[in-house]
């Protein structure tokens, strides 16, 4: 493995196809704001397409216009803040500039892009091959030294991955089984809930309430559980992986000029996802379940780097599988992300509120809402099947049956014969 030298320049990739890697062009460190910058190469420009759309087919160098960051799609491609923990850990980079913290997140970083030390080949930081299924309890054992900065061993350290997640900074790892990559997601140190078995729980309940969801399955360990997370930027084809280009709701929505909200996330599906075969409708419709969904199980940690867009080879934005869903148990009352006329508060009223956006017509956003509420209400049930304990269930029945989201469902699924005319579900946040 080649020493990193410390440089204000580095060259970006795009390994759509890993095997044959083609410039973009080339990251430069902007002093002023500590950001990343890029400028596209003269083979980009005339053969490639926009990375986001802030990053226009031009010749001129792109700013960031947010200090520490990276430009446009660029700031997908930077590691998690556990990445950026384990790079200042384990890689101990001469400088901690975001360009360094870019290079260091490695060759599997979530996406297409990659970064190099030079223009001439594609040469990353390599980590050495992925480890196994049979590694997880010694992967937790080191995330725990990390966590205790304590030393872990050079012969170890290609256990443990920079990052590969948009946003979060909880522990994880990078692991191979059967060919494929999975994300393996542990406890925080001092989780007093098994948080990774709860993950699975509520996001196999979300698939149950027809939302696409990232694969997970527990893995048993000596106290506790990991979430394995199938990566959904990874696609077999022809016998080979092919890297999916994919941007947060956070940089597209920002590229456009959005607000961070659900109804704008909706919009933009409208605008950019495929038209044919009615993708893009019915994306945007997924995109209304998951808000209800979140609303109703607590999940308030929804934010716009945990919904992303992948691209197809058309250029057109697709939903990609939700993932990191599960109860945040904080009994907040509101989400991260907009969902409708006021603002973000949690409820179904609001999110009702702004149905048109979605494409549906009122009757539609309510029936969409009274079948996410079914599945919502057997979630005691469903998370003991998982296996979650008795004592999870309780902790987190205190926060999802609470009045404020208890009487919402019960709403939604009472007999229409029961639902008097006019009454509407609860208004404004309540704990």
């Amino acid at each position: 493995m080649t020493a990193y030298h410390v440089t204000d320049e580095l060259s970006l990739w795009w390994l759509g196809q890993p095997d044959r890697p083609v410039l973009v062009g080339t990251l430069r460190l902007i002093r002023a704001n500590s950001g990343v910058s890029l400028q596209y190469s003269p083979d980009w420009l005339r053969k490639g397409f926009p990375l986001s759309e802030d990053l226009p087919l031009t010749s001129d160098e792109k700013f960031p216009v947010v200090r520490q960051t990276a430009v446009g799609a660029v700031d997908d491609a930077r590691p998690d803040r556990w990445g950026e923990r384990v790079i200042r850990f384990i890689d101990k980079p001469p400088r901690l500039s975001l360009l360094e913290y870019l290079y260091f997140t490695g060759d599997e970083r979530f996406g297409a892009l990659g970064v190099s030390t030079t223009a001439k080949a594609y040469v990353p930081q390599s980590s050495g091959p992925l480890p196994r299924l049979a590694d997880v309890e010694e992967i937790r054992a080191l995330v725990r030294k990390v966590e205790a900065n304590e030393p872990v061993p050079q012969s170890k350290r290609r256990l443990i991955a920079p990052g590969t997640t948009l946003g979060g900074a909880g522990p994880k790892a990078l692991i191979e089984m059967d060919g494929r990559q999975w994300l393996v997601k542990f406890a925080e140190l001092g989780e007093t809930t098994d948080a990774p078995l709860i993950e699975h729980a509520c996001m196999t309940l979300a698939a149950e309430a027809h939302i696409r969801v990232a694969k997970t399955l527990p893995v048993p360990l000596k106290r506790g559980h990991a979430v394995a997370v199938l990566r959904f930027d990874r696609e077999a084809s022809g016998g080979r992986i092919r890297r999916m280009h994919g941007q947060s709701a956070f940089v597209a929505l920002r590229a456009e000029g959005s607000e961070m909200g659900y109804p704008e996330l909706a919009q933009l599906l409208r605008r950019r996802g495929p038209v044919e075969g009615g993708v893009a409708k019915a994306h945007m419709r997924e995109l209304f379940r998951r808000m209800v969904f979140n609303i109703l199980m607590d999940n308030t940690d929804d934010h716009e780097k945990n919904h992303v867009l992948l691209m197809n080879d058309a250029q057109h934005l697709l939903l990609a599988p939700a993932f990191d869903v599960l109860p945040t148990a904080q009994a907040l009352g509101y989400q991260q992300m907009r969902v409708g006329t006021t603002a973000n508060d949690s409820t179904v009223t609001n999110a009702l509120s702004e149905a048109s956006l979605f494409g549906l017509s009122s009757a539609e956003a309510m029936a969409e809402a009274v079948k996410v509420a079914a599945v919502c209400a057997r979630w005691k049930r469903h998370f003991a099947h998982v296996g979650v304990s008795d004592r999870d269930l309780e902790h987190l029945s205190r926060f999802i049956d609470r009045e404020f989201l208890a009487a919402q469902r019960a709403e939604l699924t009472k007999p229409a014969s029961l639902k008097p005319r006019g009454r509407k579900t609860a208004r404004g946040p309540s704990a």
